[in-house]
């Protein structure tokens, strides 16, 4: 059944193919932004598990206080989304993604593409005393897919793609990463647009883990801002923490070059320097003296960076890697440890050489 899919679905003429719709997984801000991105091409069901959502996205055509395109509806059933849409978007939070695929895995047939685009890990807890490799229980999004649902040809959307600047129609561009051609193919021509441009690569490990260890580099960003540094550190820490992100990457499976794309130095230079940014504001506001739970408590949407710190240090402890910013961020966000004295050990940290990954 599925060769038999792959191939009609391979051999549909353009006119076919964007007379089905495409769904979206999660009505948060980034799911919304996509979802109207999506709707300049094709139909799209938005998945919401909120009775309020769906309706002022069905009857107003808002969300958010935003307005959206009319070729997008609101839908609280995971099998409408699955039984019309061939290409699904999941885009929910990491710490929500294992228990989401399991929710859709029953609708779910190998013929579906799906391209996730939520920048985080996952930790599947086993049996600690049969772990050979750090990897068996760190997993990107798209292990996670593959590991509860009947999917196979999944996908990942990685870059500088702040929400708010994509619903405002500003320009910006993305990355489709997998290992399959027609599902790069697929996500390109669902969402490439005048104002946003979409590229293609096979390294989605890299894609993935690049788009998720960003996010700590962020919260240092944030850091810096509300310590009042100028741009020299700031800059300093964009080029250390990336070599490190390609260090931990490589650790993990991950090739360098998504480092060094879209999905990795577009994406930290965006998100480690917008106000817009979840991460990078945390860390603005641990600097300015909030602790970790209140800010986390007030915040209306995950920041990723956060939980993938946790798993970075992991990493490093396990593959002994020499990552100081990395871990120095860990004991400034989770032990409490001051920043100005982690600014000092920073400025003495015997480095050895710059570019030590080529």
């Amino acid at each position: 059944m599925f060769c038999t899919f792959a191939k009609q679905y391979t051999r549909m003429s353009n006119t076919e193919e964007h007379n089905i719709p495409v769904g979206v997984i999660g009505s948060g801000s980034f799911g919304t932004a996509i979802a109207n991105l999506l709707a300049e091409n094709r139909d799209v069901l938005l998945y919401t598990r909120r009775d309020a959502i769906l309706k002022s996205i069905n009857d107003q055509h808002t969300h958010r206080g935003l307005m959206l395109s009319e070729r997008i509806r609101a839908t609280k059933s995971m099998e409408e989304v699955a039984k019309n849409c061939t290409l699904i978007f999941p885009i929910v939070s990491s710490g929500n993604f294992r228990e989401m695929m399991r929710d859709l895995s029953p609708h779910l047939r190998p013929y579906h593409l799906l391209i996730h685009g939520t920048k985080g890990l996952d930790n599947m807890e086993i049996d600690q005393s049969i772990v050979r490799d750090v990897r068996t229980s760190i997993h990107t999004m798209s292990e996670v897919i593959i590991q509860e649902s009947a999917v196979r040809r999944v996908g990942c959307l990685s870059g500088p793609n702040l929400s708010a600047e994509i619903m405002s129609g500003q320009p910006t561009a993305t990355v489709v990463a997998s290992r399959f051609s027609e599902v790069i193919k697929a996500g390109q021509d669902a969402l490439r647009s005048k104002r946003f441009q979409v590229y293609g690569s096979h390294d989605i490990t890299g894609a993935e883990i690049a788009g998720a260890l960003k996010n700590i580099i962020a919260i240092g960003s944030g850091m810096l801002s509300g310590l009042g540094m100028g741009q020299n550190i700031w800059a300093l820490l964009i080029n250390r923490g990336l070599i490190e992100m390609i260090h931990l990457g490589r650790a993990m499976g991950a090739d360098t070059h998504a480092f060094l794309g879209v999905a990795g130095m577009a994406d930290l230079v965006a998100t480690a320097s917008s106000i817009k940014s979840r991460n990078y504001t945390l860390g603005y506001r641990l600097a300015k003296g909030e602790t970790l739970d209140e800010i986390l408590a007030d915040m209306n949407e995950v920041a990723e960076g956060v939980r993938t710190l946790k798993f970075a240090q992991k990493a490093t402890d396990y593959y002994k890697i020499h990552t100081p910013i990395v871990s120095t961020l860990h004991r400034i966000v989770f032990k409490g440890f001051p920043m100005q004295k982690a600014m000092e050990y920073l400025m003495t940290y015997p480095y050895a050489v710059d570019v030590d990954f080529l």
